[in-house]
């Protein structure tokens, strides 16, 4: 339970800087999608 409340802790501690690396990882993903499927557009 240590590590939930330990995570927990560390969320609620850095919460904008949580949100700001949620919306870098859903760019990269979408930028990762688009480069995987560029070439069946070509």
């Amino acid at each position: 339970m240590s590590l939930f409340l330990q995570i927990k802790a560390i969320a609620s501690r850095s919460q904008q800087t949580l949100l700001q690396d949620v919306a870098g990882a859903m760019a990269l993903f979408v930028m990762l999608v688009v480069g995987l499927h560029l070439p069946s557009f070509v």
